[in-house]
């Protein structure tokens, strides 16, 4: 079995520069959110996109995420335009060439 190499990315809002609506749309740029519209018979729900909606990815925890090493160039340009309110770091990883395929439809 071979490996194939991928981007472990983890992530901090730097909490005393950073207001709550800053934040917000931060995750929501991030991870796409759900727009809930309340009418008088129901509530219509949308799906609003966020980069790693675009991006295959394996979800490790709120504030970390795997990708594959061909996506960091748009990783790193979304996390720049962050760099004064969002500590991020990237560890290069290997996965199993059965994990890759699952998480990376290969």
């Amino acid at each position: 079995m071979g490996e194939r190499k991928a981007i472990l990315v983890s992530f901090s809002i730097r909490c005393g520069k950073c207001e709550s609506s800053e934040r917000n749309r931060f995750f929501k740029t991030l991870y796409g959110w759900e727009q809930r519209i309340p009418s008088e018979k129901k509530t219509y729900i949308y799906r609003r996109e966020g980069l790693l909606d675009e991006i295959p990815h394996i979800k490790v925890d709120q504030s970390s995420f795997i990708i594959h090493e061909n996506e960091f160039d748009r990783m790193f340009k979304f996390f720049e335009e962050w760099t004064d309110k969002v500590i991020w770091k990237t560890f290069k990883i290997l996965l199993e060439e059965d994990e890759w395929e699952e998480f990376f439809k290969v």
